[in-house]
């Protein structure tokens, strides 16, 4: 048996979904690209995934962590464990179509300069409408998903270059990880996605979507919405903007930072009796 790594690594962070693990682990089964590992990481469920993935999939490396690290914490710890050249990022609550890995494969070896692939992801009961065909960064430091709630009508079938890729489905080059670091625990949750893009535009890497690489998904089953969202939203766009806006840029557009964040601050003063604006304004 050749002890030779795997091209593609899948990590998947994972936190009491058992209900979500038949479709995303058999999707990756029917993957055309065989030469893959698959990486769940767990944080501490309590809900028997463990044992459930040991008897219905064998195949997947079970990392368990015992305790909730969020989603950075597992994707670093499955990340850790990985031996592929390829590292993909997927959340527990997809689908993968069986090409996703060799079309994302495909545009890595096509294009040396291209460190991060975004593929298609559409909404898993709404297949004909966009969750994201890639992120966008806008100069006033909100981040955004390309496309999101649009019907797909051809309108992002082209591959091109965007800012960043959806970390619920995102595939990275290793060289690259290598030389810029993966994800930063501080975000804990939301952000840590943009933070990579940016330090790969940084650094020189190439951010290319493919329109081949389909993902469908299932959008917050597997956590992340409400307050918990909220208050992680509004913490981290300060904290890429902190961490790697360029100092030039942030002269040029600080008052556009200022008005993006006082209308934010203004919808959450609007909705105070929410759980989720008070989230957001602490």
């Amino acid at each position: 048996m050749s002890n030779a790594p795997p091209r593609v690594s899948v990590v998947i962070p994972h936190w009491n979904g058992r209900h979500l693990l038949d479709d995303c682990l058999s999707a990756l089964r029917r993957q055309t690209l065989v030469d893959h590992e698959v990486i769940l990481a767990d944080n501490g469920s309590t809900d028997g995934s463990q044992a459930y993935v040991r008897e219905h999939y064998p195949e997947v490396q079970l990392v368990e962590l015992g305790s909730n690290r969020g989603f950075t914490g597992a994707c670093n710890a499955g990340y850790a464990a990985s031996r592929g050249e390829i590292i993909c990022l997927l959340n527990n609550d997809t689908e993968a179509d069986p090409g996703w890995l060799a079309a994302a494969v495909d545009v890595f070896d096509r294009c040396p300069e291209v460190g991060i692939v975004a593929g298609k992801l559409l909404l898993f009961d709404r297949r004909d409408h966009f969750h994201a065909a890639g992120d966008f960064y806008r100069a006033d430091g909100i981040p955004g998903n390309r496309g999101v709630w649009q019907a797909d009508r051809g309108q992002y079938e082209r591959e091109e270059p965007v800012f960043g890729a959806c970390g619920a489905s995102a595939a990275y080059r290793r060289a690259m990880l290598d030389e810029i670091g993966f994800l930063d625990d501080a975000f804990f949750f939301s952000c840590e996605d943009v933070d990579v893009a940016w330090r790969a535009h940084l650094a020189g890497w190439h951010v290319r979507y493919t329109p081949r690489a389909i993902v469908y998904h299932k959008l917050k089953a597997s956590g992340g919405s409400g307050v918990v969202g909220s208050y992680h939203d509004g913490r981290n766009f300060l904290y890429v903007i902190w961490k790697n806006y360029p100092a030039p840029l942030l002269r040029r557009h600080a008052r556009d930072i200022a008005r993006a964040q006082w209308r934010i601050s203004r919808e959450a003063i609007g909705a105070w009796r929410g759980a989720a604006a008070r989230a957001r304004l602490r």
